[in-house]
C-alpha cells in the first residue's frame, strides 16, 4: 500500500511539473534580469516556470519575440521599441511600463562639463532612439542645439549650433563603458552603467530628470499581452518587493520605478 502511493505521490508530482506554464523572458542582465529572478519563485508558485534568458545587445531580444522563440523581453524604452517595429515591420508592443534607468554623461578625465575643451570626443550611443536620447541630453546640458523638431530622431546631423564643436564618435551602447578612458566623455544607458559600476547620481557630470520619457517596458508579440502568464508576470513585477528591492539596491536613483 505505502509502494502504491509513493508510486501515486511521485506521478501526482511528475503530472504537476509537466502542467507548468513555461514562460521565457529575455532580459539584459542588469537592473532587468536581476529583477525577473526575484519574481521567480512567486511564478512557479503559480505554476509558471520563469526562464529568463539574458542577452547583451539590443536586437536579439526583439527577433527572438517576434519570431516567437521567447515570450517576452524587457530591455527597453518605448521610443526604442516604436522605432524598431517602424525599422524592422514588427509587431511588439508594450505589456507594461516597469522603471526608469536616467541616461547620465560620464567621463574619466574630466570632472565637470565645464572643463570639456573645444574639439573634445563625446561617445553617444549609435542606435536611433537611444543616440537622440543622448543629444537631447546634451542640449539640455546647454553644450549643443539641435535644429527646431528634431526631437527623439535627431542624429549628429541635427546639431544646429555646437560652440566647442564637440566630435561625436557613435558607438554600440554596450561598449560605451569600456570607451571610457578613449574618449573625453560618454552618454551612457543605465543598463550599462550599471554593471560597469557607474553611479548616474555619485559619477554623472549631467543626469537625466525622472519626467524621462523613455520608461522600460515589458514588450510582447501583438495579441499576446492579455495572455494570463504575462498578466501574472507583470503582476509579480509592480509589487512591493520589487519596488524595496530597487529602493534598496540603487538608492541613488540610478533605477526609478514607475508602478
Amino acid at each position: 500500500m505505502k509502494k502504491i502511493l509513493a508510486i501515486t505521490s511521485a506521478l501526482l508530482a511528475a503530472v504537476a511539473v509537466n502542467a507548468q506554464t513555461v514562460l521565457k523572458v529575455g532580459a539584459t542582465p542588469e537592473p532587468h534580469a536581476e529583477i525577473l529572478n526575484l519574481v521567480k519563485d512567486d511564478l512557479k508558485a503559480q505554476g509558471i516556470d520563469l526562464q529568463v534568458i539574458e542577452f547583451t545587445d539590443y536586437v536579439t531580444p526583439n527577433d527572438a519575440v517576434e519570431s516567437g522563440d521567447i515570450d517576452a523581453n524587457y530591455f527597453q524604452h518605448i521610443p526604442y521599441l516604436e522605432s524598431f517595429n517602424k525599422e524592422r515591420g514588427y509587431h511588439l508592443v508594450n505589456a507594461a511600463g516597469i522603471h526608469v534607468e536616467p541616461f547620465a554623461v560620464y567621463s574619466h578625465k574630466i570632472k565637470s562639463l565645464s572643463d570639456l575643451k573645444k574639439k573634445a570626443s563625446v561617445a553617444i550611443p549609435n542606435d536611433p532612439t537611444n543616440e537622440a536620447r543622448a543629444l537631447l541630453l546634451l542640449q539640455e546640458a546647454g553644450l549643443i542645439t539641435l535644429r527646431e523638431g528634431a526631437g527623439i530622431e535627431a542624429t549628429p546631423l541635427d546639431v544646429k549650433k555646437n560652440p566647442l564643436k564637440l566630435k561625436f564618435k557613435e558607438i554600440e551602447a554596450a561598449s560605451l563603458p569600456r570607451v571610457l578612458d578613449d574618449v573625453d566623455a560618454a552618454v551612457i544607458n543605465g543598463n550599462y552603467a550599471l554593471p560597469a559600476g557607474l553611479s548616474a547620481k555619485k559619477d554623472g557630470l549631467f543626469v537625466e530628470g525622472s519626467s524621462s520619457p523613455y520608461v522600460n517596458v515589458i514588450a510582447v508579440k501583438a495579441g499576446n499581452e492579455n495572455k494570463p502568464a504575462i498578466k501574472a508576470l507583470i503582476k509579480a513585477i509592480e509589487s512591493e518587493k520589487v519596488k524595496e528591492y530597487i529602493n534598496k539596491k540603487y538608492p541613488n536613483g540610478e533605477v526609478v520605478t514607475v508602478f
